[in-house]
């Protein structure tokens, strides 16, 4: 191992200290004093030396060897790469600094590669494609009248909604039927949203004129995702969604369900649909396959009680359809072949097994700092702190490390991290893990900011 010059004192204090040993080290190496193929301290001695913990010499060294500084030889040690001693790259401004991406981003709803058959999908859209004649005109305003058939028939088996095709409006993602809904709604101006982090749906209904009401009292429009009421992806359970509906109903409100993650219910069977249990009368229901297939397929859709899909029908022709007809076509094939179930079945398998490997994961690496646990519904472990921390505060500490995250502050100040498995190799668990442990050991959180009164 070559000499490197002595450790000096660590007062800068506002950042983690296991980033104050990375910086150290990266300068050593950008200087020249760390040339190529040089050997660091093994991690013990790199912690007496500087007088930090192990876990914190060890997120110091993840994250260089994550930047590309060094890296790791199996039964020899860490040494430094020749990346950064070649040819200089064309310097990059501050803002593409702070677009790039995180090394582990457990933040995206992306989809695990393995989740999905593309040649399966691919023989569908060609099939689609050789139907000539149906795809020179722009298609029902409604649908294709085939998938909403389709669909009709498998919400009525797998969900306990009462629909029929002519009740079913296809769109391009829960937003732009949202806009559509918005113009049928007329007689009411007030909505209230149980998950008040769904700001897109907040922006659409002010775009419409309506009011936004704190209270579910307040409103004459109630949405909810009762698999997944919040952030933290909580579920409303079938009694809970009976007392719900009872008293909404009660006091002529609409209800607007969004049925999000009904399908990644982990410990039980998903409750029945709010919609099915009004037996169809007061309740819109939305779905999307953007969770189920993939993000890129743009294909959700609207059932209207009969009251609104009058309504719908005397504004429909002055919308167009924004799905796409070829996929339209495609997925009702997929539908009713019974791919569809099978690829619930497939996901379901392969984001639980994701989800128990993150959590075991995260266990091991936060120890008795945080209590790990799998969400019930969703593809996201919590790790709540032990140590008291603002969410933000949080998420820009694991940021800086490279790793993406939501956070936020539950009723008694602690701060929950939710880990997304979609978008991370399962390869990459424990080393992401170890990363975040030690963002927020006690050498690392040390001198991120507190939540008031704590």
């Amino acid at each position: 191992m070559q000499n490197h010059p002595a450790f000096s004192p660590l007062l800068d204090t506002d950042t983690p200290l296991y980033m104050q040993v990375y910086n150290y080290y990266r300068d050593l190496i950008l200087s020249g004093k760390l040339p190529p193929n040089a050997k660091l301290p093994s991690l013990r001695r790199c912690a007496e030396t500087l007088g930090v913990s192990r876990t914190t010499a060890e997120g110091a060294y993840l994250q260089l060897c994550a930047d590309g500084y060094i890296l790791s030889r199996p039964k020899s040690g860490y040494f430094v790469t020749d990346l950064y001693f070649r040819a200089p790259a064309p310097a990059r401004t501050p803002q593409a600094a702070r677009l790039e991406a995180p090394v582990y981003d457990f933040a995206s709803l992306s989809a695990d590669r393995e989740s999905f058959d593309f040649d399966l999908w691919r023989r569908y859209l060609k099939s689609a494609l050789r139907q000539d004649g149906r795809l020179l005109s722009y298609g029902e305003v409604q649908g294709e009248r085939d998938l909403r058939e389709a669909l009709a028939l498998y919400l009525s088996e797998k969900r306990n909604v009462v629909c029929r095709a002519d009740s079913i409006v296809i769109g391009a993602g829960v937003q732009s039927l949202l806009h559509l809904l918005c113009a049928v709604l007329h007689d009411r101006r007030t909505v209230a949203f149980c998950d008040p982090a769904f700001l897109q749906g907040h922006a659409i209904f002010q775009d419409h004129g309506f009011t936004i009401c704190a209270k579910e009292a307040d409103a004459q429009v109630l949405y909810v995702s009762p698999s997944h009421m919040n952030r933290r992806g909580d579920v409303l359970s079938t009694p809970a969604r009976i007392a719900l509906l009872k008293r909404t109903l009660e006091r002529g409100a609409l209800l607007i369900e969004d049925d999000y993650d009904n399908e990644f219910c982990y410990f039980d069977r998903p409750a029945p649909a709010l919609q099915g249990l009004d037996g169809g009368r007061h309740v819109v229901y939305i779905g999307t396959f953007s969770r189920l297939l993939l993000p890129s397929i743009r294909l959700s859709f609207l059932v209207l009680p009969d009251d609104l899909l009058t309504r719908y029908r005397t504004v429909a022709p002055l919308y167009n359809q924004t799905a796409s007809k070829v996929e339209q076509i495609a997925l009702c094939q997929f539908i009713r072949d019974g791919h569809l179930s099978s690829q619930i079945r497939k996901v379901r398998r392969l984001y639980t097994k994701k989800a128990q490997l993150l959590e075991s994961a995260a266990a091991a690496a936060f120890g008795e700092t945080a209590d790990v646990a799998l969400r019930e519904t969703g593809f996201a472990v919590e790790v709540r702190l032990r140590k008291a921390m603002l969410a933000g505060t949080a998420e820009r500490a694991a940021r800086r490390a490279s790793v993406a995250l939501r956070a936020e502050n539950d009723a008694a100040g602690r701060c929950v991290l939710s880990l997304t498995c979609s978008g991370v190799q399962t390869a990459h668990f424990e080393r992401a893990a170890r990363t975040l442990a030690a963002v927020f050991s006690a050498d690392g959180a040390q001198n991120l900011e507190k939540p008031p009164n704590q």
